[in-house]
């Protein structure tokens, strides 16, 4: 099965999966300017659904790592032309994915006030984080469940249908966290903070039901649950164990640097958050590359189509640092505009505008190492992808950012820190990439 690899096809799968990609950082910004204007304690409100919100995305990020293990087993087959092999698979995978999210929805479901205390939650905010999350926890399995349909649709290279799903779901939550929070005059009474975690777990159950609908009208993979286990079984679990450590490692990087922030003083936090935001936002846009990577090269793979796969790594590079380079067009020009949509405090700005320009140079190397995992994932290697992770965090990150601190470089530390991570991420996909394909793609 021949994949044509160029700008058409890439663009196909890459420009949906960056559209859907940049809905969540926008439905979250509009979240927090809701919660946040809430007119009965719109501080305390925002903090709890801040703190709750980071403790969810910390869970889905761990456990949803089944959608790169699934897309990457199918879309291989697919690419051998043997998909009727593993049409039972999805259904296992996602069957113990849920029961693994119900688990941890019940395990913590009555000790939310301890969980939330660790955070650092007292009064008021702790009574709201618990409020929330009782209400928000019951999406978890649901979001998991259409994570996981994601990955299929992308192993059958389709990333128009989650695109379709991530945006019908992010407006409808903004339309009902309005009519919840604030409520309607005569209909409805205003729910405040409750009002918007209903709103997202409505929203949550609609994007659920309707991936589930169109991954049973519009492709062959059954939801019936058939014993004996897929043989593949074995390895969606290993793939999403070893996901699940380059998780952990990655998380490590960006919780230390939030803490290193901190220490440094209040106009460092908030610099630091509007750079963090601006650097995850821009990898939503390399990421949409990183997607077309991943389900094209799982393909292309299964083909033993080496030379497409070779010139699908030169071209999804060459597009995503299009991307980048406009990116840093906009960001040298724009820099001042963008700080001040984030903060109108003087101190916060000038220290954000003072490592701003290590986060626009960076971005390049962002391309590199984001357009390569998906390559990874998709080809399964997510086992070299774990521990090169686990070097570019605990021999790279970690070391710079240290030394950084006693050599007195302060908030450049952190941000000479990422890019050190990003470099050793980047170079050792290459060079692994390279060593591998070179010669497969010289002998054929």
């Amino acid at each position: 099965m021949s994949t044509p690899v160029n700008f058409k096809s890439i663009g196909r799968l890459a420009i949906p999966a960056t559209i859907s990609g940049i809905a969540e950082p926008i439905l979250s910004i509009t979240d927090t300017a809701i919660v946040g204007n809430i007119p009965v304690d719109g501080l305390e409100s925002l903090a709890a659904a801040g703190i709750v919100g980071s403790f969810l995305s910390m869970l889905i990020w761990v456990l949803g790592q089944t959608r790169s293990s699934i897309s990457a087993i199918i879309s291989q087959y697919l690419g051998a032309g043997k998909l009727d092999k593993v049409k039972n698979l999805p259904a296992q995978a996602i069957f113990f994915n849920i029961l693994l999210s119900i688990f941890v929805l019940l395990t913590t479901i009555f000790v939310i006030e301890e969980i939330f205390s660790l955070f650092n939650a007292s009064g008021k905010i702790l009574e709201y984080c618990i409020s929330y999350y009782s209400i928000r926890v019951w999406g978890f399995p649901l979001t998991l469940f259409t994570f996981a349909v994601f990955g299929i649709f992308r192993g059958l290279q389709n990333t128009f249908y989650p695109m379709v799903i991530a945006m019908l779901g992010a407006g409808l939550n903004i339309v009902l966290d309005f009519a919840f929070v604030y409520g309607i005059d005569g209909i409805l009474p205003a729910m405040y903070l409750e009002g918007a975690a209903w709103a997202s777990l409505i929203s949550q159950a609609i994007m659920a039901i309707i991936a589930l609908v169109l991954l049973l009208k519009k492709t062959e993979i059954s939801m019936k649950l058939v014993f004996p286990l897929n043989k593949e079984m074995n390895r969606v679990i290993a793939m999403s164990l070893n996901l699940f450590v380059r998780t952990i490692a990655l998380n490590a990087a960006l919780m230390l640097a939030v803490r290193e922030a901190t220490t440094l003083g209040d106009e460092y936090i908030g610099a630091h958050t509007i750079a963090i935001n601006l650097w995850l936002f821009s990898a939503f846009f390399i990421d949409g590359f990183s997607a077309a990577g991943n389900s094209m090269g799982g393909k292309l793979l299964g083909a033993k189509d080496y030379a497409g796969l070779w010139e699908l790594a030169k071209k999804t590079v060459l597009y995503g640092m299009v991307v980048s380079v406009g990116l840093m067009l906009i960001g040298f020009i724009f820099y001042q505009p963008i700080g001040r949509l984030f903060s109108n405090e003087s101190i916060v700005l000038s220290t954000f505008y003072g490592i701003f320009y290590i986060v626009i140079l960076g971005l390049p190397m962002n391309t590199l190492a984001f357009v390569f995992d998906g390559l990874f994932k998709g080809m399964g290697e997510m086992k070299y992808l774990r521990n090169v992770l686990l070097a570019a965090t605990f021999l790279g990150f970690i070391p710079t950012l240290y030394l950084g601190k006693f050599l007195g470089w302060g908030f450049y530390a952190i941000w000479i820190a990422f890019v050190v991570w990003m470099m050793i991420r980047g170079f050792t996909l290459v060079w692994k990439f390279r060593q591998k394909f070179h010669p497969l793609v010289q002998n054929h």
